[in-house]
């Protein structure tokens, strides 16, 4: 008998713990966003045209840098190793710009995030971009939100299939050009173009449209909300950079609450229906939470709702792309749109009470509504001094950096085998190859001399000059020229096995470029 109730406790135990392992799932329900207007829809609707024509339009332009080099403003040129951004011209060897932009923009959305929260992801982001972007063809289509939940639930029809097969197309030829405008970032813009219509383009064009259209189809098209969701590492940490003075999108529950439909014959009471309760009141109108017992007392309380300014209508949830509900107070899936606010304020105006029950506030803020209290901003803080500083500091570097780069760089590299050779008559000669960089767009002349080598001199392979001090060399324009140098010293000059030297560069105008390096000799 104990044996039984113990095996019957042991898999009802087993049981349980199996459904509390199942309902750790839940399935993806699918997001159907309403149409709305408003102040920050049309805000959404700026940034997106301003971004994709950006996007789409920036590598037809043309910027003239000469013969024989590329016209196109902007472009990333993997076989010849440059990055053209109008006049701006970066070679291999000035990588750390790119490292300089990576750290600004880094900074930068960590400043904007602790100012306004997650505008960046509301605004901004490719997915939110591309995302707005289908759903609008797909409201095109397939109508607004009634009207898609209602086709969805619909078996197989002809204009069920039409209209799936109308949206699915635009969605590709959408993705095929945005895959084809990637790609125009790294070869020339109409050249590519003529090229791939005509089976022309290599290999690894073809495979990065495709990849590139099959990812926008499928993460803007079908995944959506949730990129945002689960895939995106940003709303993990994003929190570590809020506090209570950034602006986010919030509800106001000490005036929405208690929710409820109006009911007739009832006066519904807002926070600015309520005058101050006394001279020694200093709430501002309008803001405190609702005193209900002074409510009650002057209207009468078989006359007031008892309901808050939330009507409970749910469009706020509606419009939500990620489908949530901001009522319920900050959420790691909320991208910081504020369509909700839109969508509150058209209700609000409707039923003429105070609009931004939703609205971008800082919690603070929303504190000091609730106690009846002004509301200030506080832009000027110890984290945004921070981000503030760091900013201007790599933007400083980066530009003081390209006003004062140099026209010319010098590269060395010492023979590794062997490290030094002894001459018939007893002298050292190290062998190094040496690789002029000149960025001008014409030949240049440079003097190549030794510095802190006493009793050193230096011949070039392949040119009739005796030994010397210093060389005449020239370097071919807009590229890298390398030269065989041999170094050589008595051997009573050399002291010490190892000998740290320079190669010193000089232009025509006096501009010099040092590079240090090492003379070997024997051990001593």
């Amino acid at each position: 008998m104990a044996e039984s109730t113990i095996h019957e406790g042991t898999e009802g135990a087993l049981s349980r713990r199996k459904q509390r392992e199942q309902n750790l799932y839940a399935g993806r329900v699918k997001v159907h966003p309403m149409a709305i207007g408003g102040f920050y829809r049309k805000l959404k609707w700026a940034a997106v045209i301003v971004l994709l024509g950006i996007y789409y339009i920036a590598p037809w332009l043309r910027w003239d840098r000469g013969p024989n080099t590329p016209d196109q403003a902007l472009l990333i040129d993997m076989p010849a190793r440059r990055a053209y951004f109008f006049g701006i011209e970066i070679w291999p060897q000035e990588v750390y710009y790119l490292a300089g932009l990576l750290i600004m923009g880094a900074i930068g959305l960590f400043l904007v995030t602790s100012l306004l929260g997650r505008v960046w992801c509301g605004y901004a982001c490719p997915q939110t971009v591309w995302t707005d972007l289908y759903m609008l063809v797909e409201r095109w289509i397939e109508g607004d939100r009634n009207a898609r939940i209602k086709l969805d639930r619909q078996p197989l029809t002809g204009q069920k299939l039409a209209k799936r097969l109308a949206k699915h197309s635009v969605w590709l030829l959408i993705a095929l050009a945005t895959g084809g405008a990637w790609i125009m970032y790294f070869v020339d813009a109409p050249t590519v173009v003529g090229n791939f219509f005509t089976g022309q383009a290599s290999f690894s064009v073809y495979f990065f449209v495709g990849m590139f259209t099959a990812t926008t189809y499928l993460l803007a098209g079908w995944a959506r909300e949730q990129v945002c969701t689960y895939m995106c590492p940003w709303p993990r940490f994003q929190a570590a950079m809020f506090d209570e003075d950034t602006m986010i999108v919030t509800y106001e529950p000490w005036r929405g609450e208690p929710r409820g439909k109006p009911k007739k014959g009832k006066t519904h009471v807002s926070p600015a229906n309520l005058p101050p309760k006394g001279p020694d009141d200093s709430s501002t109108p309008g803001l405190a939470a609702i005193d209900w017992e002074q409510a009650n007392a002057l209207y009468g309380r078989d006359k007031v709702d008892g309901k808050g300014d939330c009507i409970a209508c749910d469009k706020c949830v509606a419009v939500c792309p990620t489908g949530i509900d901001i009522r319920d107070g900050v959420q790691m899936e909320c991208i910081g749109c504020a369509l909700c606010i839109d969508a509150c304020n058209s209700v609000m105006e409707k039923l003429g009470r105070p609009k931004n029950l939703i609205t971008y506030d800082t919690l603070a803020n929303q504190e000091r509504r609730a106690r009846g209290e002004k509301p200030r901003i506080r832009l000027i803080r110890a984290r945004t001094i921070l981000y503030g500083s760091l900013l201007a500091v790599v933007a400083g570097i980066m530009l003081f950096t390209l006003m004062t780069r140099s026209t010319h760089d010098l590269n060395v590299l010492h023979d590794r085998n062997p490290l030094f050779v002894t001459l018939s008559d007893g002298a050292i000669r190290n062998g190094y190859t040496i690789k002029i960089l000149n960025k001008e767009r014409a030949q240049s002349s440079y003097t190549l001399e030794l510095g802190n080598l006493p009793q050193g001199t230096l011949s070039v392979v392949g040119m009739n000059t005796p030994r010397a001090r210093q060389v005449q060399l020239t370097a071919d324009p807009d590229s890298v020229t390398s030269y065989k140098i041999y170094v050589e010293r008595p051997s009573s000059a050399v002291e010490q096995t190892t000998r740290d030297f320079q190669f010193r560069l000089t232009d025509r105008q006096g501009n010099v470029v040092v590079q240090e390096t090492l003379f070997r000799g024997p051990e001593r």
